[in-house]
């Protein structure tokens, strides 16, 4: 993989439960609708699972998801293709964290931020 070795920590405040941010983060339909304009693989079950392989599309870049790790309040993924990483979500009653890792042509940093605040207008939009 040619890129530079990039890592982001960022965590946020989110006026929501911490149920409705795993909802937003777990169920494909509604990452399809945060994430947008990002595309996410067709076919996906209801919610995500531990082994669970998807791709998501910017354009012409592609980067595949692999779910390493799931349980209450967290989700690892391992990322290659466009990144070669991971990323991790944490989240809990009010806030939500994002870690990412990875070797890519990409500017992770700017991506994960504007992830993460899309996230947070949907969460709370949702949550009124």
């Amino acid at each position: 993989m040619f890129g530079t070795f990039q890592q982001s920590h960022l965590r946020i405040e989110v006026n929501a439960s911490a149920q409705l941010i795993g909802e937003s983060l777990l169920s494909p339909e509604k990452l399809r609708q945060w994430l947008f304009p990002q595309q996410i693989s067709p076919g996906l079950p209801n919610q995500l699972e531990e082994g669970l392989t998807f791709s998501t599309r910017t354009g012409f870049i592609t980067i595949k998801h692999e779910i390493e790790s799931l349980r209450d309040c967290y989700i690892r993924f391992l990322l290659s293709e466009g990144i070669d990483g991971y990323h991790e979500w944490c989240w809990d009653e009010g806030w939500v964290q994002s870690r990412l890792e990875g070797i890519s042509m990409l500017p992770l940093n700017l991506a994960q931020t504007a992830s993460l605040f899309r996230l947070r207008q949907f969460v709370e939009r949702s949550a009124n």
